[in-house]
């Protein structure tokens, strides 16, 4: 996913749900379109988007 933030190794970014919470769609719409998800995969999606926008540093481990 080109580096994105993913939900717990899937094929769905942060952003992506996060840019459907912001449209208006309501967090049971999110999981019936994404039925292999939890709830709480998108709670956790969101606190990430809200912690990255206070503008926190995440420092990462060159491999």
């Amino acid at each position: 996913m080109g580096g994105k933030p993913c939900v717990r190794g899937l094929r769905v970014t942060v952003g992506m749900l996060v840019s459907q919470i912001g449209v208006g769609r309501s967090i049971d719409d999110v999981l019936a379109d994404y039925p292999y998800l939890e709830r709480e995969d998108v709670l956790q999606a969101l606190q990430y988007a809200a912690w990255l926008a206070e503008g926190h540093d995440i420092t990462l481990a060159i491999a």
